[in-house]
């Protein structure tokens, strides 16, 4: 892949989810996003950064957290509600969101309260693997590998075992 140090945002193609990525229509909430990835192209490893436009009243990801890798939101248009922890925030082109690792006290989603396209850029680290927790739906994932299935597992919390079962 062509990396280079300069890339204009203007010139990144913004791209649907896979279709093995997209939410059922039963889903609570409605996700809606555009990605482009900036980072391969600009030669970056440990850091990740991608454009985001998420549709008018809809959201990118459900509420989670991340417990090894921090973001940094940088809303480029639109306006926004952040669910952080237990509270929510306005949002607004100009602003900066700071999602650092933890549990559930940091768990975090953006959700498009505008008329028009929300546009961000998710920056992050990179640490793998992650393990991610999903409050709102009771549920943990772990993720290891460069997303091309080497390891995702999910479970919900109600289902977990004990540690030594099976040995």
């Amino acid at each position: 892949m062509d990396t280079r140090p300069v890339l204009a945002i203007a010139d990144l193609k913004l791209e649907g989810r896979p279709e093995a990525w997209r939410p059922p229509a039963t889903a609570k909430r409605t996700f809606d996003v555009k990605r482009a990835r900036a980072a391969p192209l600009l030669g970056l490893k440990m850091l990740g950064c991608t454009l985001h436009e998420v549709g008018p009243g809809a959201t990118a990801y459900p509420f989670h957290s991340h417990r090894a890798n921090e973001e940094l939101l940088v809303v480029l248009s639109g306006r926004a509600e952040l669910r952080y922890g237990n509270a929510t925030y306005a949002a607004q082109e100009g602003d900066l969101i700071g999602c650092p690792a933890g549990g559930p006290e940091t768990a975090h989603q953006l959700v498009n309260t505008g008329d028009k396209p929300l546009r961000y850029l998710a920056i992050s680290t990179m640490i793998d693997p992650d393990i991610c927790e999903y409050p709102d739906s009771g549920k943990v994932g772990a993720y290891a590998g460069d997303g091309k299935g080497e390891l995702m597992h999910l479970s919900n919390y109600a289902s977990a075992i004990d540690y030594w079962e099976g040995e």
